[in-house]
């Protein structure tokens, strides 16, 4: 059970990983359209939809990616105290 939880972590970390790249891709123009950016949509953005749905960009700008990496840490928090006891 250690053995998955560890795994488990460690996965939602290389995720948070993912997401750190996506946000900062959107910095550079058409960077999106590279195949690193592409790979990344797809990895991320079914994720992020989730958060799209109930939560509006203000003025332009969305949270999401920063609200998504604040429910993945909470995710590796859980599960480290529940699991790893």
């Amino acid at each position: 059970m250690h053995v998955f939880a560890l795994i488990l972590i460690k996965a939602i970390g290389y995720y948070q990983w993912l997401l750190i790249a996506y946000a900062i891709m959107s910095w550079f123009p058409d960077a999106y359209a590279t195949p690193i950016g592409q790979f990344l949509i797809k990895l991320v953005q079914p994720f992020l939809n989730i958060f799209d749905r109930y939560i509006p960009s203000i003025g332009g700008i969305s949270f999401n990616v920063m609200i998504a990496y604040f429910v993945l840490y909470l995710a590796q928090i859980g599960i480290g105290s529940l699991l790893l006891k």
